[in-house]
């Protein structure tokens, strides 16, 4: 069956194109142990726009993007952020992006197989309808929509259930691994019980930490450590002005973080401002900006203290040490970007309650699929793009007054 739809292919020309697309629908399994299940028809009603999908026009443009698509197709429906409409049902749902033949697929192997709806080996959101697993569309709270339609405010929230689930699946993960990193100092510092000092080591690896990057993820992640770690000390560090939209609605979710702007002309100058608002090295260092100065701020201008942690969630950089001072200063390191079915229904619950509608504009659908490559380049991914930019994709399920 055909749809109409925007599509990623390997052309050095025509990277991004907007036409017709013959749908395929096999089988997909949500975890190991389950039915595998052909798709059921849903309607993109809201469509949100991602880094990755910036990311994904670069390798296309580099026709470097064969392993992403679809088995036996030459390109990919691209988009994994939106509400969509699943006639059968009668309802509104979230798409549930990763699935798979593995039994966690945060924690898939070797031998385990998974694939991402929009992303990798399954088509997305940017399309007027498409198949997804019934098993994978999950339901929404009450209360944003009415006479069949959805708010726009509340579809504007919901836009960001598939980045808010990746930070609180990276909250869990900083959790366990402080708390497993260091639980025998908080054993012998405080003369107490394995269980006590686990949960010191996992309430101390928020001591003090720095969130290097500041777009929705940088945001979401200090908001979700504000929630549950209250007396952590928060350092955001950009390279936009104190006075810009984007630092002050950051600096409103989370109460009581720090602001660095990065303009200093040396690593260690941007440095020393990061420990002093601190007040001490950092326990948990975030790189969320995409950038290479990121580990050399944490490593090679030692804002990272003994036995931090550093957590690399930006796409591109490559991440470098020293072994010497590394092996002596038990630094941990690690890098994961996945979540969990349990982590999408809780951000979904949360956004639900948010005001992140209010950092989302819109694009018009028309603008967008006349010059989608343009759109990107130009509007969407520009210097001065909004924090988040999505679009209508079907207006008859969108109350814009709401």
């Amino acid at each position: 069956m055909k749809v109409k739809a925007t599509y990623f292919q390997n052309d050095k020309n025509n990277p991004l194109c907007y036409g017709d697309v013959e749908l395929i629908n096999p089988k997909r399994q949500r975890l190991r142990g389950e039915e595998a299940k052909e798709g059921i028809v849903a309607e993109s009603a809201f469509v949100g726009f991602c880094g990755t999908d910036r990311e994904f026009l670069n390798m296309a443009l580099a026709e470097n993007m064969s392993h992403k698509f679809p088995a036996g197709t030459n390109r990919l429906i691209n988009g994994h952020e939106g509400v969509v409409w699943i006639p059968s049902e009668n309802r509104f749902g979230i798409v549930l992006i990763r699935g798979g033949d593995s039994y966690d697929p945060t924690r898939y192997t070797e031998d385990e197989t998974y694939f991402e709806y929009g992303c990798d080996k399954a088509d997305g959101l940017f399309s007027d309808f498409n198949y997804y697993n019934p098993d994978m569309l999950l339901k929404i709270p009450d209360g944003g929509v009415k006479d069949g339609k959805m708010a726009l405010s509340f579809a504007k929230k919901l836009v960001f259930s598939d980045p808010y689930a990746c930070m609180i699946f990276q909250l869990e993960r900083m959790e366990d691994l402080g708390s497993a990193h260091s639980f025998r100092v908080e054993m012998a510092r405080n003369k107490c019980s394995e269980e006590e000092a686990r949960k010191l080591a996992k309430k101390h690896t928020f001591n003090r930490v720095v969130i290097f990057g500041l777009g929705t993820t940088g945001i979401f992640i200090g908001d979700l450590i504000r929630q549950n770690y209250p007396e952590a000390k928060i350092v955001f560090v950009a390279r936009s002005d104190e006075n810009s939209p984007k630092v002050k609605f950051a600096l409103k979710q989370v109460p009581h973080a720090v602001y660095v702007k990065n303009s200093f002309d040396s690593d260690k100058k941007l440095a020393d401002a990061i420990t002093t608002a601190l007040g001490g090295k950092s326990t948990v260092f975030i790189g969320v900006s995409g950038s290479q100065v990121e580990h050399k701020i944490a490593f090679e201008q030692e804002v990272l203290g003994c036995n931090g942690i550093y957590n690399s969630f930006s796409l591109g950089p490559v991440v470098g040490f020293d072994s010497m001072p590394f092996g002596f200063k038990n630094h941990l390191i690690f890098s994961s970007i996945n979540f969990r079915q349990e982590h999408m229904e809780k951000a979904i619950q949360i956004l639900a309650k948010s005001n992140y509608d209010e950092i989302v504009e819109l694009i018009d659908k028309e603008e967008f699929i006349s010059d989608p490559k343009g759109a990107y380049l130009n509007k969407i991914y520009s210097k001065s793009a909004p924090l988040k930019t999505a679009v209508i994709w079907n207006d008859k399920y969108i109350d814009v007054n709401r």
